[in-house]
């Protein structure tokens, strides 16, 4: 018995990100392709100034496999991008993944394979390190300078409690009930967590979240990511976006926490523990930035904007 055609729709929202464009656009030529799927891939643009567009209709011209749309969302913000690709797509099986990576060229196979073998309603695909811009890999031994989504959590199928946006994906009837990604979270407004709270909903609609290994992208390498300060920066702004959906104790929970891990960063200090330190700094910076929201929202101010 021929099986029926499988449509997948892959959403990947962009901004000024033209060579990452380009290298991801590349890798979807490369996939391998099954008779049995109809891939369409929709870009979606949220005010770039580079040549992202220029990139887009050079591919649209080639004689592809997959049905290749252009789309742009003039309201600022990675979520409000994502949910104008939610709202034109038309696949039984919806895939975000961030402009920066690469798709293994099994990736198609390796959805397929996640979804007939299991009972899961949303997978977290595997999120592996990358190339730098000269094509050198990481150091494996120091993954936590790099400032990338890494997820690896082993070679079997398995139940998780959360999704990593830059590779998620998820059957039709989950946006169905669930809905959209929340605008007033991600890069473009409060900064991340847009991804986080959507798998909330998803957990609390009843669907079961899982993980694959079998779907691999390969995250980009970029100097500009690199080190500590980079880190600060995110953890803080991760804090912020925490604040726009969460509502934890902040003199049973926040604050015990951030005086913790305080203390911890100094043991760690004086031991010249590289990785302890450098993780500790982060979650350090990521309560203050749920103080600082909460604070914020206490005097009537929304968490800043990016």
């Amino acid at each position: 018995m021929i099986p029926k055609t499988v449509k997948i729709s892959v959403i990947v929202t962009t901004r000024d990100r033209a060579a990452s464009l380009k290298r991801l656009l590349a890798s979807f030529d490369a996939l391998e392709q099954s008779d049995h799927v109809s891939l369409e891939l929709l870009i979606v643009d949220n005010g770039s100034s580079d040549s992202s567009k220029d990139v887009v209709l050079a591919q649209q011209v080639k004689s592809l496999k997959y049905d290749l749309k252009f789309y742009v969302e003039p309201m600022r913000g990675q979520s409000s991008a994502i949910n104008c690709g939610l709202r034109h797509c038309r696949g039984e099986i919806i895939c975000l993944v961030d402009d920066d990576v690469v798709m293994d060229p099994r990736w198609i196979t390796g959805i397929l394979a996640s979804y007939e073998l299991n009972q899961f309603d949303a997978l977290q695909g595997r999120i592996l390190p990358g190339v730098d811009p000269q094509g050198y890999p990481a150091d494996l031994n120091r993954l936590y300078y790099y400032n990338i989504p890494i997820v690896d959590h082993g070679d079997e199928m398995k139940a998780i409690r959360g999704l990593t946006g830059a590779h998620m994906t998820f059957r039709r009837a989950v946006y169905e009930r669930v809905g959209f990604f929340n605008v007033k979270l991600g890069p473009g407004a409060s900064g991340f967590s847009g991804d986080t709270e959507f798998s909330r909903r998803i957990s609390a609609a009843g669907f079961r979240l899982g993980y694959t290994p079998h779907a691999i992208v390969y995250h980009e390498l970029s100097p500009l990511r690199y080190g500590r300060k980079y880190n600060r920066a995110v953890q803080y702004r991760k804090g912020l976006s925490r604040s726009v959906y969460r509502r934890d104790s902040i003199a049973f929970s926040v604050l015990p926490k951030l005086v913790l891990n305080c203390l911890r960063f100094s043991f760690y200090l004086s031991l010249g523990s590289d990785a302890r330190i450098y993780r500790t700094e982060g979650r350090i910076w990521r309560f203050v930035g749920y103080l600082v929201g909460q604070l914020r929202r206490g005097i009537g101010k929304a968490p800043m904007s990016e």
